[in-house]
Parts: structure tokens; sequence; C-alpha cells
């Protein structure tokens, strides 16, 4: 952060941590027992997959990640479904404490919340896996009015264009002043990484 080194651990798990505003007390308390308890080490000898990071008294850091929360709207990243910065903040650092209960406090690390960060992970392996509470699971009942709509924008996508949109899809001349480029869009977000 700001070109200093804040955190640092040796071998262990690096957690990038999205966290969604629909998450509760109830999805923090079962990632911290999946992260603590997921087998994803080797064992003395050898057999992979055997042993946690608890098994193996290795160290967590952990990095609050809020584009991990990103849908797209067509090439646009959107941020609607991650939590609000004030609340993140306070269930990230709930989160770290909840950690650290479960685990050995000096052995859980994590980065500044909220700050542009430059994160170097050494992916031994590499290994990458991908952790869901069971509530975040997609039941289509539960879809926001908004994932709806944004799920028939991608089926009208893959029809075949109208009479229409073959005309706003028609190749434009390169010395028109009027022609985009298609990159058009901001890709930023009202909140800071």
């Amino acid at each position: 952060v700001d070109g200093k080194q804040i955190s640092s651990i040796g071998r262990g798990l690096c957690v990038l941590l999205g966290i969604s505003l629909e998450d509760t007390q109830r999805e923090l308390e079962h990632m911290v027992r999946k992260i603590l308890n997921l087998r994803v080490f080797e064992d003395e000898s050898g057999k992979h997959w055997s042993k946690s990071v608890m098994d193996k008294q290795y160290e967590v850091l952990c990095v609050s990640q809020f584009t991990l929360q990103c849908i797209l709207k067509g090439n646009k990243p959107d941020y609607h479904m991650a939590m609000p910065t004030e609340q993140a903040e306070c269930f990230y650092n709930n989160f770290l404490e909840q950690l650290r209960k479960a685990y050995k406090p000096e052995l859980i690390k994590d980065g500044k919340f909220g700050a542009y960060m430059q994160v170097h992970i050494q992916n031994d392996g590499p290994v990458t896996i991908e952790l869901e509470s069971p509530a975040a699971t997609v039941d289509p009942k539960q879809l926001t009015k908004l994932e709806k709509q944004q799920q028939r924008k991608e089926k009208t996508r893959t029809k075949v264009p109208s009479e229409s949109s073959r005309e706003r899809n028609a190749p434009r001349n390169k010395d028109d002043p009027s022609a985009s480029s298609g990159a058009e869009g901001d890709v930023s977000s009202e909140r800071e990484p």
C-alpha cells in the first residue's frame, strides 16, 4: 500500500474475499469453517488434497476484493451486488476476528481495507478454488429483479437481430466523425478498490 509492504505470509492461503449485499453472519461462519478446513495441501507422505491450512499450521492472508461481486452489463462491470463500503468494512473485520478466534490469531494476516493494493501471489500448483456459501447458490426464485432483467437481456442478445438492430450494427465509415470504436464506456466504480 502506497509503496510499502504492510503484510506478508509464507506458505498458506491467500483469500480474496468478495462481500455481497446479501451476506450475513451465517455466510461468514460458513466461509471461516471452509477456509480453515479445506484440504488443499499434501500430507507428510506426499498425498495431495489431504491437509488443511490448520493441519499444516500455515498462514492465511485475507484481502477484501469487492470486484469479485462484479456483474457485467455488456462490457461494463457493475458492482451493485457488492456490500456498501461502510457495512463491508465491518463485515470484513468481523470475518478476520472469526478467523482469528477459530485458528491462531498470529497466523491470520490482512491487507488494508479499501486501499489500492498491489498483491503479489505465488500460486503453488497453481491452485485456485472458488468458495461460495450455500446461500449463494443461484435459486431462480431468489434472483433479484435486476438479475432477472440481466438474464433476459443476455438471452435476447443470442437471438437473430431485428431489422433495426442490423441497421445499428452496420459497418460505419472510418472517416465518419460520429463512428464509434465500440470502446465507449467507463469501467470505473464509485468506490475505490
